[in-house]
């Protein structure tokens, strides 16, 4: 058998699909970077979109708490778990996937997840500034533009040593399509949620202001990953031992309600706290997995600037429960913003954050998921 070891080293496979069931779609993914691992696939990147739509839930999720699976029901909305971690998404047709299936060599993969996402990112992130989006990487896990998430990035090590990189494009996004699919703490979603959760996200055709094409965005993220990795792209298609693997996998794995629906031993609970301040009325509600703080919302009548409203949230994501270190990390973010939020004052901030923890940490476990991380959210 040939193997496509040396070849990796000259060029990437470019393959695009579009209208992708989610099993297959993430089948494909998965398979292809396997059989990168041992040399049977080249290196492939997979630049595709999913029909229009389907819920994803992260590799650790418990994809009950994630997702309104009798809206999907009703809906025609396919759910699935991806092979990387991370929060729930939507994809369809103008959300674009992006895989990279390399070998992995010597990686420790999860322990430098971060320092990998940023790496595998920078095809993204180039494309997006060829087109007049100032993207960056964020943190551990996302692309944003001013604050505001416009890709949600993950990484998962194959067994045999194959590296699967992913992330979620958002081109465009119907927010209250999502807001409809994806559980979040909002206890109904009026058009205050609505514009709540826009505000902290952004699209390529917002940020551009136009109706851009989203094959136009492909062509410019395979040139992007050309320019950033200095290889070469050749286009291609699934061969036919691949489309093998792919349904044998798909068959076994992602159309099996054991992986789509497997628990997990940590439940989801949530709380809430109300501050009036003299800037106006400061609400925080929080979503908490087992004690670590997945997810917090800060809204209320107060004037401040939705980038710095953004960051505060972003900064309080996947972040320990502790008061202390609650404390510390909105002292630092305040400080970056001070004059975007200077209506609020800092122990104000910190106390009502703290205060919605404590009663989450305090509440039965009530399950319940958040958008955050379409795509944002992967990991």
């Amino acid at each position: 058998m040939h193997s496509f070891q040396n070849d990796s080293k000259m060029y990437w496979r470019l393959i695009t699909d579009d209208n992708v069931s989610a099993s297959f779609g993430l089948a494909a993914d998965d398979a292809l970077a396997q059989r990168a691992g041992i040399g049977a696939s080249p290196s492939t990147l997979r630049l595709y979109t999913y029909r229009s739509h389907c819920a994803l839930a992260g590799r650790f999720q418990r994809i009950e708490n994630e997702i309104h699976l009798d809206f999907c029901r009703r809906h025609d909305i396919q759910v699935n778990r991806r092979p990387t971690g991370g929060g729930a998404i939507i994809m369809g047709a103008e959300q674009l996937g992006v895989a990279l299936m390399i070998p992995a060599g010597g990686e420790d993969t999860y322990g430098r997840a971060r320092e990998l996402m940023e790496k595998f990112s920078a095809g993204v992130v180039w494309a997006l500034h060829q087109l007049g989006v100032p993207a960056h990487f964020r943190r551990k896990n996302d692309i944003e533009v001013h604050g505001r998430k416009i890709a949600g990035l993950g990484i998962h090590r194959a067994g045999n040593g194959g590296l699967l990189f992913h992330a979620s494009l958002l081109v465009d996004l119907d927010v209250p399509l999502m807001l409809r699919v994806l559980n979040t703490p909002f206890e109904k979603i009026s058009d205050k949620e609505i514009a709540t959760v826009a505000a902290r996200t952004t699209t390529v055709r917002r940020e551009l202001g136009r109706l851009i094409s989203l094959n136009e965005v492909r062509h410019k993220v395979a040139e992007g990953y050309a320019r950033a990795f200095n290889t070469k792209m050749k286009g291609g298609d699934f061969s036919a031992e691949e489309l093998h693997a792919i349904n044998k996998l798909e068959q076994e794995k992602y159309l099996s309600r054991d992986w789509i629906f497997q628990a997990t031993a940590v439940s989801d609970a949530r709380g809430a706290a109300k501050m009036k301040t003299p800037g106006g009325l400061l609400e925080v509600k929080v979503t908490l997995a087992g004690r670590m703080l997945k997810a917090a919302y800060i809204t209320g009548d107060f004037f401040a600037a939705e980038n710095a409203v953004a960051d505060l949230e972003a900064s309080l994501r996947w972040h320990t429960s502790a008061p202390e270190a609650i404390a510390t990390t909105l002292q630092r973010v305040y400080a970056k913003h001070q004059n975007e939020l200077g209506a609020i004052p800092l122990r104000m901030l910190i106390e009502t954050v703290q205060a919605a923890v404590e009663q989450a940490l305090d509440a039965d476990a009530n399950p319940y998921g958040c958008f955050v991380n379409p795509e944002a959210a992967h990991a």
